[in-house]
C-alpha cells in the first residue's frame, strides 16, 4: 500500500485517523466500488476520538478555506485557549482577540463570532466540554446531528464532521465541495443533487464502515485527480485510476471542456 498522503486529508493535517482496513471485492453498488478502489490507493482509516468541541471549532475554522490556512489558525487558537476547558475559555473569550488569533483561517471576524456564540450555547446546554463530548459520542446520532445543526453557523458538513471525527459514527459521509462535485460527476448522485442529496445517496450506497474513509479519500482524490477545472481524464483514460467507474458528467474529453454536472444536464 502506498505511503499515506501528508496533505489534503480532512480532519486535520494527518486526518487524525487510526490505521484500519475493510474488505473489498464484490461491491453492492458503484459507489462502494469507488470507495474500494480508493482504499487500494490511500490508507484505510477509521475515525473518532477527537474532543467534540475542539473538533467543532476546527471544522468551523476550515469553512471556506483550505487545510493549509485553517490548521495554523487551529494551532494558534489551541495555544492561546487550550489547556483547560475549551468551552469555558472560548465562551469567555474577547471576540476581537479571538479573531486576531485565528486570522490565518480567513473570515476571522465571522468565524470568531460563531465560535464564541457556539461556546456560550454549549456551556448553557451541556455545562462544559466533557458534557458536550459525552453527548456527541454517546447520544443518538440523529439527535446529535439535529442539535448541532441548531447551533448558528453549523451546517450539515460541519455537523457530520463532528459526528465522524469525534463520535466515530459509522454511516456518516460528510459532503464538502470535493465530494459534492465528484459524486455528481461520476454519476453516483444525480447531476443536480444538492449537498444533502449527495450525502443521502452516498450513505445509502456505501456500507457504514466505509463511509468515513470514503469521505476523506474522495477529498484526496478530488485534489489529486478529479479537480474542478481540469480533471485527470482530460489527459486520457490512463491518467485517472477511476476512469472505468465514472460517467464524467459535464466533462467533454473531445473538446477538453468541463462544466458543473448540473449545467451539463440543463443543456441537454
Amino acid at each position: 500500500m502506498p505511503d499515506e498522503p501528508t496533505e489534503n486529508i480532512s480532519g486535520g493535517e494527518t486526518g487524525d485517523g487510526v490505521d484500519d482496513g475493510f474488505p473489498t471485492g464484490d461491491p453492492d453498488s458503484r459507489a462502494e466500488a469507488v470507495v474500494d478502489a480508493l482504499g487500494e490507493r490511500y490508507w484505510q482509516k477509521t475515525y473518532g476520538g477527537q474532543a467534540a468541541f475542539e473538533c467543532l471549532v476546527r471544522t468551523i475554522l476550515s469553512q471556506n478555506t483550505s487545510d493549509v490556512a485553517s490548521q495554523p489558525a487551529h494551532e494558534s487558537l489551541m495555544s492561546r485557549y487550550g489547556g483547560g476547558d475549551l468551552v469555558a475559555a472560548l465562551a469567555d473569550a474577547d471576540q476581537s482577540t479571538l479573531a486576531e488569533t485565528i486570522a490565518a483561517a480567513g473570515l476571522y471576524n465571522q468565524k470568531s463570532e460563531v465560535i464564541v456564540d457556539a461556546a456560550v450555547e454549549i456551556r448553557e446546554a451541556f455545562d462544559d466540554a466533557d458534557g458536550f463530548d459525552a453527548f456527541v459520542k454517546d447520544g443518538d446520532p440523529k439527535e446529535v446531528r439535529n442539535r448541532l445543526l441548531d447551533i448558528r453557523g453549523v451546517g450539515p458538513k460541519t455537523a457530520d464532521c463532528v459526528l465522524l471525527f469525534s463520535g466515530g459514527r459509522g454511516g456518516v459521509f460528510p459532503v464538502d465541495t470535493h465530494v459534492h462535485r465528484i459524486a455528481r460527476r461520476m454519476g453516483l448522485a444525480s447531476a443536480d443533487a444538492d449537498h444533502e442529496d449527495v450525502r443521502a445517496a452516498m450513505e445509502a450506497s456505501v456500507p457504514a464502515e466505509k463511509c468515513g474513509f470514503g469521505h476523506t479519500a474522495m477529498i484526496q482524490f478530488g485534489r489529486e485527480f478529479c479537480t474542478a477545472r481540469k480533471p485527470a481524464c482530460l489527459d486520457g483514460p490512463e491518467a485517472c485510476p477511476l476512469y472505468d467507474l465514472c460517467d464524467r458528467v459535464g466533462v467533454d474529453e473531445v473538446e477538453e471542456t468541463v462544466v458543473d454536472p448540473a449545467e451539463a444536464v440543463e443543456g441537454e
